[in-house]
């Protein structure tokens, strides 16, 4: 079996790709502006990349495609939140606790979630209000928008800030996860193993009931869910939250993502024998060569050929 690929980079569209990397580099420590492969990029100590591509119109973020987010791990969310909220440069996208409204700038300022659901149905929200229970105002998460509209989380607190994930909708969720197994063999999740699967019974309905706290009013469909690993960083999703397809991701404003291969080869052999859609390549980049698939609900995957 060819080893698990490393999470390589983030591709994104800018009007400014030099003034959004170094907007990044500016919140995050932990990275800094430079280039790679002929585009301008933010490097994070973890060596992953986000690059960008200039464009002169504003990037599109709809039809909704597979890509929904991504984030950083930070050592403190609430004392992160509170400097850019003085700083005023970022702006924190408010997350609703309940249908009937109320929100708040991040997660530990609302009820706590039961389990690692991440969000409570209308019922654990009565109950909660009813056993008057209180926010934990420790550690959490929140969303802000960067340039070009990005949107992107901040998760803690952890030992170091780091970029750790980029969060998906899946049409199918576990059939997504078969197919991040099978074809890039990638391992599961710590924490999210425990579910038997197969193409035979992997297509499971989104549980009707939603959950907060949420960037909807409405809510959040939070089940099923499912991820993956690639080194360190996190690629999870959760069940697509409307009733149309998701559309492919290429052409918006997150393109797509990169995994790190070493024998470019030997991976399109494989992929090409198992029917996975390649959607070009090989082609040069850089200093090395790449190739872009397409995932199991249109999100374009790129391959790097890189140690």
């Amino acid at each position: 079996m060819l080893p698990a690929p490393k999470f390589h980079h983030l591709h994104l569209k800018s009007r400014d790709p030099a003034a959004a990397a170094a907007w990044y580099a500016r919140r995050f420590p932990c990275t800094a502006p430079t280039e790679w492969g002929g585009h301008t990029a933010l490097r994070s100590d973890n060596d992953v990349l986000i690059l960008f591509d200039r464009t002169d119109a504003p990037p599109v973020s709809l039809p909704q495609s597979a890509i929904w987010h991504f984030g950083w791990h930070v050592t403190d969310s609430r004392r992160t939140v509170e400097a850019w909220r003085r700083e005023g440069e970022v702006e924190l996208v408010p997350l609703y606790t309940e249908e009937t409204g109320g929100g708040v700038a991040i997660s530990s300022d609302t009820w706590p979630s039961v389990g690692n659901t991440l969000g409570l149905t209308k019922a654990q929200i009565a109950e909660a209000k009813a056993n008057r229970v209180e926010p934990t105002r420790v550690g959490g998460f929140a969303y802000m928008r960067g340039p070009d509209g990005a949107l992107f989380e901040i998760a803690g607190n952890h030992p170091q800030e780091r970029f750790n994930h980029v969060h998906m909708w899946q049409d199918d969720p576990f059939c997504a996860l078969l197919w991040y197994q099978k074809h890039l063999n990638a391992p599961l999740r710590p924490g999210w193993e425990g579910t038997t699967l197969s193409e035979a019974n992997c297509r499971v309905p989104r549980h009707p009931e939603r959950t907060w706290p949420a960037l909807d009013r409405a809510g959040m469909f939070r089940t099923p869910r499912a991820g993956v690993e690639f080194g360190d960083v996190s690629v999870m999703w959760y069940a697509s939250q409307g009733e149309r397809p998701l559309a492919s991701s290429l052409g918006q404003l997150q393109d797509h993502f990169a995994l790190a291969v070493g024998d470019l080869d030997a991976w399109l052999d494989k992929l090409n024998g198992e029917g996975v859609n390649l959607l070009a390549g090989p082609y040069a980049l850089g200093d090395t060569r790449a190739a872009m698939i397409e995932g199991p609900s249109r999100e374009a995957i790129e391959l790097v050929e890189a140690d």
